[in-house]
């Protein structure tokens, strides 16, 4: 079989895209009011399509604080494919010091995400949008 040169370098953007797994250990997202900083730690490293699983989202104030006692809801989807989550998530405990456990993750297809995150904490309302590319 013979490749020409495009072919062979999409193999190649192929082949360093699937290796490129995704992590979210020094990773953060800044609120669109900057009144939060987000970031997470998933109990599935690498992330995986269709593997249900849980996150400890931290938040923290724009000092670094961390913050406890908020509200946090959570929507999202594939913009780029114009559809929602396939599940619920939802926030269903907080052990303190800015931690927050999000149960109900499951990402589907290959592909952009966004998590659309509204906080309300010392009565203020936020959002931030966390991405993640599998």
């Amino acid at each position: 079989m013979k490749l020409s040169f495009s072919g062979i370098f999409l193999m190649l953007v192929f082949t360093v895209t699937l290796a490129d797994e995704p992590s979210s250990k020094d990773e953060s997202w800044t609120s669109k009011r900057g009144l939060f900083v987000v970031s997470y730690e998933s109990e599935l490293e690498p992330l995986q399509i269709n593997q249900l699983h849980s996150w400890v989202l931290h938040l923290e104030n724009s000092q670094g604080v961390p913050i406890t006692g908020a509200k946090i809801e959570v929507d999202g989807g594939m913009p780029k494919h114009d559809h929602g989550l396939a599940t619920s998530p939802r926030v269903t405990a907080a052990p303190g010091q800015g931690d927050y456990r999000l149960d109900g993750l499951r990402f589907h297809m290959h592909g952009d995400w966004e998590l659309l995150l509204t906080i309300v904490a010392d009565g203020k309302t936020d959002s931030v949008v966390v991405t993640v590319t599998l």
